[in-house]
């Protein structure tokens, strides 16, 4: 029986400074055009160009997908927060929003995917055609998708059943699960142990997987200079991206919320759902030829059709 009593939920917003809000609201506005057009164009060069119809690229091109969908989930209600007196929610709304921000971020976990296919290609270069074959790429992204369909849907299906009898004020500028968890009248034991258990697993687990892989090709699989300098542009890469998703994500969902925690938390989520998806696209450009080179070739034929 749903005994939920709050029809809507009331977010926060960032800052209620008003000179502060117009500075903000230009920033967060610029950044998501910087996530849509970075993302985008890494899309774009993986579905267009031939010679990156690889797998690194098609999991890089899935990973720029889930950015560009995470940052819209949550870069609009900071937006909207800037511009509305009061922002509400309705609780449908708030647990649609939670399910979609947990679905994509879990997700993510594409990076360990892409650990092992850089794994397999430097250390059993010979089957890498037979190990990262086609269907073997579209197997673990579905698995990927759905386990973090399945993760996102226990929080959401806990979280529903639980009564909110008021207040309704979330300390948060969307629907994030540990600011709505504060404002149930039940018990949330539960909730917060499925919470700081299963979903740190979910980003520990890629991680875990990515850190000694890649420190293993470094040291013991690449041995002379020159492939170890390309080895360690390529994983340093991947580890920067990896580490400014998992170590905030981490930080959020297994530390304590005690005491007066909401700006550390909002703060926090921006870093993996805004700044990490502005920040990909950059690192993989800046330190991929390929990428680059691709990119030059699409914008050279869209210049010479223009002319």
């Amino acid at each position: 029986m749903n005994q939920t009593k709050v029809s809507e939920f009331i977010l926060t917003d960032l800052t209620d400074l008003w000179e502060l809000q117009k500075t903000l609201f230009t920033l967060f506005l610029l950044l998501y055009f910087t996530i849509l057009l970075g993302n985008g164009a890494i899309v774009a060069v993986a579905i267009t160009e031939p010679q990156l119809h690889t797998p690194m690229y098609f999991f890089l091109g899935n990973l720029s997908c889930l950015d560009i969908f995470l940052s819209t989930i949550t870069v609009p209600k900071i937006l909207a927060g800037f511009l509305l007196e009061l922002q509400t929610i309705s609780f449908s709304g708030c647990m649609a929003q939670l399910h979609f921000f947990h679905f994509l971020g879990s997700s993510e976990g594409v990076f360990g995917v892409m650990a092992y296919d850089r794994y397999v290609t430097i250390c059993n270069p010979l089957r890498y055609t037979i190990i990262m074959r086609k269907q073997v790429c579209l197997i673990l992204a579905a698995a990927k998708r759905t386990i973090g369909f399945f993760h996102a849907l226990m929080h959401t299906v806990m979280t529903a059943r639980l009564p909110f009898c008021g207040p309704n004020h979330i300390e948060h500028y969307f629907c994030e699960i540990k600011p709505l968890l504060k404002l149930a009248c039940g018990s949330t034991h539960l909730n917060l142990m499925l919470l700081n258990t299963v979903t740190s697993c979910i980003a520990t687990v890629p991680f875990v997987i990515i850190l000694p892989s890649y420190l293993y090709i470094i040291i013991f699989k690449v041995q002379s200079q020159k492939s170890r300098q390309k080895a360690f542009s390529t994983c340093g890469s991947h580890l920067m991206v990896a580490a400014l998703l998992y170590v905030p994500v981490l930080f959020n969902y297994m530390l304590p919320s005690v005491g007066t925690v909401a700006q550390r938390e909002m703060m926090v989520t921006i870093i993996f759902s805004v700044v990490t998806p502005v920040l990909n696209p950059r690192i993989y450009m800046l330190s991929n030829q390929e990428v680059k080179q691709a990119l030059q070739k699409i914008l050279g034929r869209k210049v010479c059709i223009e002319r």
